[in-house]
């Protein structure tokens, strides 16, 4: 599994030169030409994900290991310190950094090392009831997300953990310094208070507390979206444990998650449930909670998992093919909508909120789905255009109808690049994470079917 490193290096200075404008204009066309013709899909997947592995480790917060929430090479930072630090973007980052052990980027002790800095920086930062708030600063306080989200968040805390313990499960047949990472690692998630955030026995899990306002947010979180993985984890839990009522009441809202809706001819599979009104999600929701959760053969009483990230990746697809609003650039080989930067600031992006914005990360993270249409597209961004990649991969997002990008990344954005490719190389995240024995019981619990549980005896 493991590449010849150093051709990939020199693969990535060519493309990143002539993506920055450091040739001439007749070197750029034959550089691209040449790439266009030469280039196997494997060595644009190793180029897309060494550069975007790149982001969680050359760019990394230097206190704590983490991910920095943002990156503009710009450097211009209008509303964030430059050095917060995201808990979501994190967890999908320490699964990009056993990637980079896996493909040779790094070797196993500096990934350990790093991961070992990580790990002690949680310990010590700011928790509520075990959640970690959404951002953290390099001296492990809170750094509050909006007015009254200044406490735990649910959700950025089980896309933590999914990281953590697909870490755990990398780590725990090893030495001795990787089995306590393991340990300490089975104790953070042991002290997630997931039932603490039913809001004292309430069928439902509540987004945020705060110990300021309380539950003044007030955001229970159910229908279909990007938060899975926060009841699977919060009914894995060993020590802190939700029932399977909380999971059907409220995430499935008693079974109304089913209503599916169809679009370009393909079943939404699980109802993109929001304010009575039905849409469909940016895509996003397809790559979350299924970094470390396999969707091949997973089903519930609800749904067939891998039919709804398939399907959402290709009405994306189709709608970008199609593209009802004639937007410059759209079609078979640009396409892909999800929340991301945008004209003005951050927009969530959606075939029914298209506003001729695309974000990479949509299709590049969507391969596991759409091996050929994502393949398309990254071949298209490495080969046909000349603008759009830079130190870290693809920037964030871009608008050809409104000749617009910035040379920026979101953690968020990037993180699930390199691991959903890897899970399309390999399964590697997949297979880990799907081993978690905490896991496969939470799993069980509340009734899904999958090739890696056995039946109980």
């Amino acid at each position: 599994m493991r590449l010849i490193f150093s051709s990939i290096v020199v693969a990535i200075v060519s493309v990143v030169a002539g993506c920055n404008g450091l040739s001439t204009k007749k070197e750029n066309k034959e550089h691209k030409e040449e790439v266009a013709t030469t280039w196997s899909d494997e060595a644009l997947m190793d180029t897309l994900q060494y550069q975007t592995f790149q982001y969680f480790w050359d760019g990394a917060e230097p206190t704590s290991g983490l991910a920095r929430e943002r990156i503009h090479l710009d450097n211009i930072y209008p509303t964030h310190d430059k050095d917060i630090i995201t808990i979501g973007g994190s967890g999908f980052g320490l699964m990009a950094i056993l990637m980079g052990v896996e493909r040779g980027f790094i070797t196993r002790e500096q990934a350990l090392e790093r991961l070992e800095k990580a790990i002690d920086f949680l310990k010590k930062a700011d928790r509520f009831h075990g959640a970690w708030p959404h951002w953290l600063m390099p001296n492990g306080e809170t750094a509050p997300f909006s007015a009254k989200d200044d406490g735990g968040d649910l959700v950025e805390t089980a896309f933590l953990v999914q990281g953590l313990l697909t870490v755990k499960e990398y780590f725990k047949n090893g030495n001795e310094r990787e089995q306590k990472l393991a340990q300490d690692i089975q104790t953070l998630w042991e002290e997630v208070e997931w039932d603490w955030y039913t809001k004292g026995g309430e069928e439902v899990l509540y987004w945020h507390w705060s110990p300021n306002y309380e539950w003044e947010q007030d955001f229970p979180v159910g229908g279909y979206n990007e938060c899975l993985i926060m009841y699977i984890l919060a009914a894995a839990s060993p020590t802190h444990s939700i029932s399977k009522e909380v999971y059907e009441k409220g995430w499935a809202r008693n079974g109304a998650i089913a209503n599916d809706t169809t679009y370009y001819g393909l079943e939404t599979e699980l109802d993109h449930y929001e304010h009575d009104k039905a849409h469909v999600g940016p895509l996003f929701w397809a790559h979350y909670s299924y970094l470390g959760l396999d969707p091949n053969g997973l089903t519930d009483q609800y749904g067939d998992y891998k039919m709804l990230n398939t399907n959402h990746a290709l009405i994306h697809y189709r709608h970008c093919v199609e593209n009802p609003n004639g937007y410059e650039g759209y079609g078979e080989n640009c396409w892909g909508l999800t929340s991301s930067y945008s004209l003005k600031g951050y927009a969530g992006h959606r075939p029914d909120k298209d506003l001729g914005v695309i974000s990479p990360t949509a299709a590049l993270s969507s391969m596991p789905y759409t091996p050929q249409e994502s393949m398309q597209f990254l071949r298209f961004l490495y080969t046909e255009q000349d603008s759009l990649i830079g130190k870290y991969g693809p920037f964030d997002a871009f608008s050809f109808e409104k000749d617009w990008h910035l040379p920026r990344y979101l953690a968020i954005d990037q993180g699930p690049i390199p691991v959903m490719v890897e899970n399309h190389r390999s399964g590697l995240f997949w297979k880990l994470f799907m081993a978690n024995e905490d896991v496969q019981k939470g799993l069980k619990k509340l009734g899904f079917e999958s090739p890696y549980l056995q039946p109980d005896a």
